[in-house]
């Protein structure tokens, strides 16, 4: 089937990419010109594991290639797939959507024939009724443009394995039984879909909810566990035991209660807030006032972390050098939007100590968003001369750092695990002061070595 990707992002890219590895030819739409040139030479502008492979296989193989025209996508194909960004707004907890309208508006007005515009994009409920109003109001061919969403579920450090072999699919149709877009639809992911993927139809309005209310629970699990370390922390119990005996629970599940700095990124922070901002347009705010709380305790953890550094430096920041391994606001990936980890070393600098950072692959996009901070080249560089080491991100390449040849590198040897990843007892045995979120100073142990400021 041919169809058009409008938005190369990192949502964009990934689904044009996959969409070709399904089988399908595939044009890509984006009006960055240095984004467009990278993606036709093959190249991501951004880290995924995995994606680098598929685009360029499928650029040399010409089932994928990249153009700015909109007369050349309307042309090119009659389905659409609408993966834009949808920040939050500034100085308001919303969505903005003036890169998905502008998708239509420039869209709509060139559909002369039967099409099908799909939509990826994470949306405010009734956003998708909206555009389809907009949609048949633009285009020539009127009614015989339909609109659809088909929310997107990825997890950067995933995304091919998440497109290519979803947990589900969702559909969310203006008229569940009509059949026409259905079936287009069901041929797009014809392999996943007889691969077992469940395939879920039904209304626009819970279509857009379901991406949204997923986000909310995956933030609501987090913050929970992150509650619960607040309280540890104060009775001197270990989050991390905790969570493993609650998680035996087959009813709550071990995965994503891990204790620790919180959650950031792109999509989580904002899909929350504007989550919240709808419900209160809707009417139905009391329902999602939980919701900022989540929030609030997920912004508690880094103030936590800085307390603890400054604690560990004698009470404050003056002539203190702390080394912050992570900056992406996860591993593998480069994406430091709303990292807790770069809000973490930016606090601390303001507070007057000397910062030196280093990311396996977040250096560029960290200098561009915090071009004041001190950066590395690697980690024991980072670490060299440090009074406390902030492990942030849980890149493989810091949980597995001999401790004791990092010791010779710091001048005191005290680290904070922000993301609970590391082996404390390795870290105490090998003579540090160990200290992470939820959990004692250090572990209790006849091989615990503990180094006490």
């Amino acid at each position: 089937m041919k169809m058009v990707v409008l938005g190369t992002g990192y949502l964009g890219a990934t689904h044009a990419a996959c969409m070709a590895e399904l089988g399908h030819e595939v044009l890509g739409v984006d009006i960055d010109p240095a984004k467009l040139a990278k993606l036709e030479a093959g190249e991501v502008p951004f880290f995924e594991p995995g994606l680098s492979a598929v685009l360029r296989r499928h650029t040399s193989s010409g089932r994928l290639r990249f153009s700015s025209s909109y007369q050349e996508a309307a042309e090119f194909a009659d389905v659409f797939f609408v993966a834009v960004a949808t920040p939050q707004k500034k100085g308001d907890y919303g969505a903005d959507l003036c890169f998905v309208d502008a998708v239509i508006d420039n869209l709509a007005p060139l559909l002369d024939k039967p099409s099908l515009i799909i939509g990826k994009s994470t949306v405010p409920v009734g956003t998708a009724t909206r555009l389809g109003r907009c949609v048949r109001d633009l285009a020539p061919a009127g009614d015989a443009v339909e609109l659809v969403w088909n929310p997107e579920f990825l997890r950067e450090g995933f995304a091919v394995q998440g497109t290519l072999h979803p947990d589900r699919l969702v559909l969310g149709v203006e008229r569940p039984g009509s059949g026409r877009a259905e079936g287009i639809v069901r041929e797009i992911y014809a392999d996943l879909i007889n691969d077992g993927v469940p395939f879920i139809v039904t209304d626009l309005a819970t279509a857009e909810l379901v991406k949204v209310s997923a986000n909310a629970f995956l933030a609501t699990k987090i913050s929970f566990i992150n509650a619960i370390a607040e309280v540890c922390e104060a009775v001197d119990a270990d989050v991390t035991v905790l969570a493993d005996a609650i998680g035996y629970d087959s009813r709550i599940g071990r995965r994503f209660l891990n204790a620790g700095l919180g959650f950031g990124g792109g999509c989580l922070p904002k899909d929350i807030r504007a989550f919240m901002a709808r419900a209160g347009e809707l009417g139905a705010n009391q329902a999602l006032t939980f919701l900022r709380e989540v929030d609030s305790i997920n912004m508690r953890r880094r103030t936590r972390v800085v307390e603890i550094a400054r604690e560990i430096c004698g009470g404050g920041f003056i002539g203190s050098r702390v080394a912050v391994l992570g900056a992406a606001f996860k591993p593998d990936s480069d994406d430091v939007r709303d990292s807790p980890a770069l809000n973490v070393a930016g606090q601390i600098q303001l507070q007057g100590a000397c910062v030196n950072v280093f990311d396996p692959q977040a250096m560029d996009n960290s200098r561009t968003l915090f071009p004041t901070l001190n950066y590395a080249t690697s980690a024991f560089e980072a670490c060299d001369g440090a009074d406390v080491v902030l492990v942030l991100t849980e890149w493989e390449e810091f949980r597995s750092i001999d401790p004791a040849e990092l010791k010779t590198t710091v001048r005191s040897a005290a680290v904070i695990d922000g993301r609970n990843c590391l082996d404390a007892a390795a870290w105490c045995a090998a003579g540090w002061y160990y200290r992470a979120l939820g959990r004692p100073a250090a572990p209790r142990g006849a091989n615990a070595s503990v180094v006490t400021k």
